[in-house]
This record gives C-alpha cells, sequence and structure tokens, in this order.
C-alpha cells in the first residue's frame, strides 16, 4: 500500500503551520513566506515511536548534577556563552556572510584542550581551501579531523565512527538528508537537520556548534523555529569593512543574554578586545561638535560608546537617519530636543550613529544623544572630558538608569573629568573624586549647563 502523504504550509520566518497556503503568514504577517512541505504519514512508523516513548519521571528523581563546561581558549567567546561551551549542547553562530563565523570556529579548534577530539566538516569548502586557512590563522591541533561533506547520512557515519567530543557544522544551510526530497537550505532541510543534530548532542554527549548564515533582513536562513531548537543562538554583528566584531548572544539556556564580546579583526585572525571602552574611543576628534560618549551596560559590564551626530538644513523633507540606535527613539528623542530644550531641529536633517558598530539600546544613552544632537546644531563643542548618562521621558525629564555607580567608576577610569547625570540620584550616589558631576532636572538643564543657557534658546 503506498505510503500517505501529507502536505502543509510553513512560514519560513516563524515556523507556523498551515495546511492551506496564505501569502501572509497569521503568525508573523511576513508577506510570501510560505514554503510548501510534504510530510510522510505511516502509521506504523507512529506506532513505533509509540512504543518506544520513555517512561515519566517523578521531580525528585531527576539528575540534579550541573552542566559540565568547558574552556574554548578564547576569553570574550567564553564570556558570551556563560563561562564556556556545555557538553551536550548544539550552539547555533550566525551571521552575515564574511564577519568572521569560520575564523572564530577555526580559532577556537586551536585554544581548545589538546586531548578533546573535534571534527571540523565543511560544507562549503575544500579540505585544500580549510587547510590554507588554518595555516594563516595560525592553527595546530593534532586531535583536528577535517571532513568535507554535505550528506548527513555521511557526517552521523564520520561521527559514529571518530567519536569526537567537538561536532563543527559550517554550515548548516549546505546540508542535506537523503529522508528529504527538498533541496537543501529548504525549510524542511534545515529543521530535519538539525533535529537529528541535537538528537546527537543529547544522546552522545557531543558538543556541536553548527554555522548558520542570515539573510538580507538579518535573521538565520530557514524557518524561525531552528532557533527554538538549539540551545544557543549567537549572533555576529558589524560591519565587514570595519575592524571591530560583536559576539552577541540572542539565546542561552546556560547563561545570560546580555553578554557581549568584542573582537577585533586583522591580518591574523580574530583578536579579543579585554578592554572594548578604551578601543572604541580610540581616535576620538578632541572637541569636535556633534559628538557624545555614553555609557551602557552589556552583560556584566559596562561600555563606553561614542554617539555622534550631524544635524544641517534641510533642502526637502526632513531626514532623521540612525546607525546603532533604533530609529522610532531617536525620532522620539529629536521631537523632545525641540519641544523641551528649545533646539529646533523640525526642520533639519538629522543624522545618528554609533562608532565602532554597536547597537544601543538600553535609554541610558537618551541623554548623550540628545546632547549630540544640540551639539551639532549648536556647532559648539561639548569638550573630550565630558560623558552623559540618562534616560529621557517624554516630558523632556532626565530619570535614572541602573547600576550608575559601576558606569560612573569605568567613566573615571578612561579618565573623563565631567559627567552629566540626573538631579533626583546626585546624593545616592558614589561618585569618583576625580569625575565632576552635572546635575540636571530636564533636558534644557542640560543643554543650558554643557552648552551655555544663552546658546539653548538659539
Amino acid at each position: 500500500m503506498a505510503n500517505k502523504k501529507k502536505t502543509v504550509y510553513v512560514c519560513a520566518e516563524c515556523g507556523h503551520e498551515t495546511a492551506n497556503w496564505a501569502g501572509k503568514c497569521p503568525s508573523c504577517g511576513r508577506w510570501n513566506s510560505m514554503k510548501e512541505l510534504t510530510l510522510d504519514d505511516k502509521p506504523g512508523a507512529r506506532a513505533d515511536s509509540r512504543r518506544s516513548l520513555p517512561k515519566a519521571k517523578k521531580m525528585s528523581q531527576l539528575d540534579t548534577e550541573a552542566e559540565v563546561r568547558f574552556a574554548t581558549g578564547i576569553s570574550e567567546f567564553d564570556r558570551v556563552l556563560g563561562g564556556g561551551a556545555v557538553l551536550g549542547s548544539l550552539n547555533l553562530v550566525g551571521g552575515a556572510p564574511g564577519i568572521g563565523k569560520s575564523t572564530l570556529l577555526l580559532q577556537m579548534c586551536a585554544t581548545l584542550e589538546s586531548e578533546r577530539t573535534i571534527l571540523y566538516v565543511t560544507a562549503e569548502e575544500s579540505e585544500r581551501q580549510l587547510k590554507l586557512r588554518a595555516q594563516r590563522l595560525g592553527v595546530e591541533n593534532e586531535e583536528l579531523y577535517v571532513l568535507a561533506e554535505t550528506a548527513l547520512e555521511s557526517i552521523l557515519a564520520a561521527v559514529e565512527d571518530l567519536k569526537p567530543e567537538i561536532l563543527i557544522l559550517d554550515s548548516i544551510q549546505t546540508v542535506s538528508s537523503a529522508e528529504s526530497d527538498s533541496a537543501p537550505g529548504s525549510v524542511s532541510q534545515v529543521r530535519d537537520c538539525t533535529m537529528r543534530l541535537m538528537r546527537l548532542a543529547k544522546e552522545k554527549g557531543t558538543t556541536v556548534f553548527v554555522v548558520g548564515h542570515i539573510t538580507k533582513e538579518g535573521s538565520i536562513a530557514g524557518p524561525k523555529v531552528l532557533e527554538h531548537m538549539v540551545d544557543c543562538v549567537l549572533y555576529f554583528e558589524g560591519e565587514r569593512n570595519t575592524s571591530f566584531r560583536i559576539l552577541r548572544a540572542a539565546k542561552n539556556r546556560f547563561g545570560s543574554t546580555n553578554e557581549i564580546g568584542v573582537f577585533e579583526m586583522n591580518e591574523e585572525g580574530l583578536r579579543c578586545v579585554d578592554n572594548p571602552s578604551e578601543l572604541l574611543l580610540s581616535g576620538r576628534p578632541a572637541n569636535s561638535p556633534g559628538t557624545c560618549v555614553a555609557c551602557v551596560i552589556e552583560g556584566t559590564r559596562p561600555l563606553l560608546a561614542e554617539v555622534q551626530a550631524l544635524v544641517t538644513p534641510a533642502a526637502y523633507n526632513a531626514a532623521r537617519r540612525s546607525n546603532g540606535i533604533d530609529y522610532n527613539r531617536a525620532a522620539m528623542l529629536l521631537a523632545v530636543l525641540e519641544k523641551r530644550g528649545g533646539i529646533p531641529v523640525g526642520s533639519c536633517d538629522a543624522y545618528i550613529n554609533v562608532v565602532g558598530g554597536l547597537s544601543l539600546e538600553e535609554p541610558a544613552a537618551d541623554l548623550a544623544t540628545a546632547l549630540a544632537v544640540a551639539s551639532s546644531y549648536l556647532d559648539r563643542p561639548l569638550g573630550s572630558d565630558l560623558a552623559a548618562i540618562g534616560e529621557v521621558g517624554l516630558a523632556g525629564e532626565i530619570r535614572s538608569v541602573s547600576n550608575l555607580n559601576q558606569r560612573l567608576s569605568e567613566i573615571a577610569r578612561l579618565g573623563f573629568q565631567r559627567c552629566v547625570i540626573p538631579a533626583h540620584v546626585r546624593n545616592e550616589i558614589r561618585c569618583p573624586d576625580s569625575l565632576k558631576l552635572i546635575s540636571v532636572k530636564n533636558i534644557g538643564e542640560a543643554v543650558a549647563a554643557v552648552l551655555g543657557k544663552q546658546m539653548a534658546g538659539k
């Protein structure tokens, strides 16, 4: 009897399944994202799977032993992972082509403990290409094995034969399984291959690192459910034409998702940046209008970032463009600055940029952004020794942020002499002796205090 097949439609963005095709996904609202997926409906197979189901256990009978970690040898990588990689975990490393995903994992092979067996599966490059890149990066590891293969069954057979502790697969979009008729990189192939790799990691205790490319929208190619299946999702951020790279955890079942790792790409590969604030502020112009330093918290450490603004008269419609700061928040700050601060930027083109490719999502950078815009409009520098911390409300008030003492210590450590803070927390903080605090209640006071009262109403 012929097998009965069932056809469903799966959204390539969020993984939503529906029996009928739709031009717009009912779940995430994405257009033209519904892909056809054929499933084999085998009653016998379902019966076998029911017989092999494990028995439920009481909570009191579960093993409470903590997860076992091992250091990768790359300090910034270990920081993002939460202190090291976990044995038996499935980790997804995503990023734009050429950003440094393969370089990071190949360097990890050189810094890992020599007794750990590693299988590097290159599904995009040949063995010769990988060898040449490893020589350029200085990768030498006697326990590093290389396999150039795209068939998942062959990869699993090599894992069964070699029994590596660590498996690196580059990349998931180019691997295919013979059990699926879909093309490599399709919704069904990516999902099925990832599911079998997850089963391998959990049953064998093998730590798996999978490389995933991102689409032009910035999401990992393939269904969104791919991110739900893995234990850790890491994103490489940064522009290809700059040397800075930022590794950020979008999901981590074994650690925090707030930590970031900062790297610098050079001829010898990726170099860990132990003091990112100092590096990000290097080359900063002295006493230049339209620039201000903000202090944000990334994970457990404070990070200083330079916010630049350029305000010019608008020839046509006003253009508000931001890079590193959310566009809607930038537009809100411009409106508050005009309404409450007396800076008429509504008829101007305003461009905002965060140096180094950082993405500032914390409201603590609001005050620094507003002061940078006001400085550019008035064409008057704030001074290279000034930093600003605070959230700006719609009424123009300056609100406090968390970990203020830690931020002030980092600002003072890097040699800044002045810092603008919210006035209502002035008596609650411990300020280093070398740092002068400028307490302000609203955005108007902030502009007047650092740019001159007579200039605020220009």
